[in-house]
């Protein structure tokens, strides 16, 4: 999940401090600060992250594309200069720029939005894009939401009395509020000084940059590993009291399916599933870095040489082109494979379905797969040659059933002129002049539009009356029979009007005698 690091470097920013020493500090020190602790925790337990540095007063500024180098960004934090007023909306709008030329609009996104609290003033501040938000047309909308899944964090370099004392914190509240409620709004404890600084950044990685750690499990087979991006807790929409649910930290395999029966299915959210390796007191030498290359070095060396389960998987779902089913935790299933980024490198992946006892239609209730072992006979075949999936649904599905549709005008007249050409076939096309009029009928019935049934009813009248006077008797019965039972339909108080009724042929002394022929 890609971070954007927001920065405010207008001039209220560089407000003095009063810190107890003899150095001076402003909020801006006071805001690298806090970052460089961002960055350093990031550097070491999440250095999968990509993270943007920009900055912003009147106009915003790209200081740092996204990057898993951090030492860059840190950098970018001693260059910052000092600009004009505060004009948080442009920020925004950049942020959705540059988020959605580098990943689109369907990768969720982390912005971490470091101010003092200030709004700025008049046209461009932040009192002003709310006031005029609701005046706004479609080409000059807030940017808030944004396009794109997020979630808005604001550092404030202010203690929380400071905001009240204005209206800046109800401000900065309809941000969040307006971003679907995504986010949150961190304020210093106390009075402004480093150690509080720490404990308000401390806050939010515990909350958003915390790594997932979980123990991978298969019989007596296990692995530390963590699963990166931090999996987010999911939201049951049909519940009546939604309960969010987060998968557990036991990761269990149930079960082995090929790749051609999975298939592509729809997940929730993909995830990288790397090794924890423990040396022999039992810290961790991975998948973190350290300072000294040394050391880092060796800390390889060691993992490297212990056996490791997550590593066995890997290698054995790539060569034998299979994905593992694994439980996230009560009816919550997901599934392990190998997903190649070149030719010669490859990850193991985990994707999460839906919570459900059933998330893959075609496979059927999770609970009920079970071995090969316990089939009669091999469900793949001797010769591996065949498939138990997909599972055949009991019920027929609506989007399977040759259901007739009218939605423009050729097509209810094609669907009349075929029942016209047949009558005009008649006896010989009896069978299909009936299944066709009968289709016609139900359609009708369940659209409601008893007027064709009337006006289909003239139709065959009318005819009947043109038929030649070398037509089989048959024609004509057949017709006025088939002419009643159409305006008796579109009365709708008989029992013939019925939908699952259907129109019979009459039994004639000539269909009879010709059936007998044949």
């Amino acid at each position: 999940m890609p971070t954007v690091v927001v920065v405010d470097v207008s001039l209220s920013m560089t407000r003095p401090v009063a810190v107890e020493g003899s150095e001076e500090y402003q909020r801006k020190h006071l805001a690298a600060h806090g970052l460089t602790m961002l960055f350093e925790h990031m550097a070491t337990n999440y250095k999968l992250e990509f993270t943007a540095l920009v900055v912003f007063s009147s106009l915003w500024e790209l200081m740092v594309p996204f990057t898993r180098d951090y030492n860059t960004l840190q950098e970018a934090l001693s260059n910052m200069d000092d600009y004009d007023k505060t004009c948080l909306e442009s920020a925004l709008l950049g942020v959705c720029n540059i988020v959605q030329q580098e990943w689109g609009a369907a990768i969720p996104c982390q912005v971490v939005l470091v101010t003092d609290g200030c709004l700025g003033i008049g046209r461009g501040s932040l009192r002003h894009s709310l006031a005029t938000h609701s005046q706004r047309s479609e080409s000059n909308r807030f940017p808030l939401p944004f396009p794109f899944p997020s979630k808005l964090y604001v550092m404030c370099m202010a203690n929380l009395e400071e905001l009240q004392s204005t209206d800046s914190l109800d401000c900065l509240e309809r941000l969040i509020d307006l971003n679907n409620g995504e986010g949150q709004i961190f304020t210093i404890d106390g009075p402004l000084c480093l150690k509080n600084v720490q404990s308000m950044f401390g806050k939010l990685i515990d909350l958003a940059y915390t790594p997932f750690h979980a123990v991978l499990k298969c019989g007596h087979l296990t692995s530390d590993v963590q699963v990166f991006p931090r999996p987010e807790p999911f939201i049951i929409d049909e519940e009546i009291d939604p309960i969010p649910k987060a998968i557990n930290t036991d990761l269990e395999i149930v079960g082995f399916v090929d790749i051609a029966d999975i298939s592509s299915p729809p997940v929730l959210s993909r995830h990288l599933v790397l090794p924890i390796a423990l040396n022999r007191e039992g810290d961790e030498v991975g998948p973190g870095i350290t300072d000294d290359t040394e050391d880092e070095n060796s800390a390889n060396q060691i993992a490297g040489k212990i056996p490791n389960f997550c590593v066995l998987l890997h290698g054995s779902l790539k060569v034998e082109g299979m994905v593992a089913l694994v439980q996230l935790g009560p009816e919550w299933y997901g599934m392990l494979y190998s997903q190649a980024d070149s030719k010669k490198k490859s990850n193991l992946m985990m994707s999460l379905f839906e919570p459900g006892p059933e998330p893959l239609p075609w496979l059927g209730k999770m609970a009920q797969l079970g071995p090969i072992s316990d089939a009669k006979e091999n469900p793949y075949g001797e010769d591996d040659n065949k498939s138990p999936f997909p599972l055949q649904p009991k019920n027929k599905r609506s989007y399977a059933q040759n259901v007739t549709v009218w939605i423009k005008p050729s097509g209810l007249q094609t669907d009349v002129q075929k029942i016209l050409r047949n009558a005009r076939k008649l006896p010989e096309k009896t069978q299909t002049f009936y299944k066709e009029l009968n289709r016609l009928r139900k359609a009708a019935l369940a659209f409601g539009f008893l007027e064709l049934l009337k006006g289909v009813a003239d139709m065959l009248e009318r005819e009947c009356t043109l038929l030649p006077d070398t037509a089989h008797p048959d024609a004509a019965f057949q017709l006025t029979h088939a002419a009643q039972q159409l305006k008796v339909a579109s009365t709708g108080a008989s029992e013939y009007a019925a939908y699952d009724h259907n129109i019979a042929p009459l039994q004639t002394d000539f269909s009879s005698s010709s059936t007998e022929r044949m």
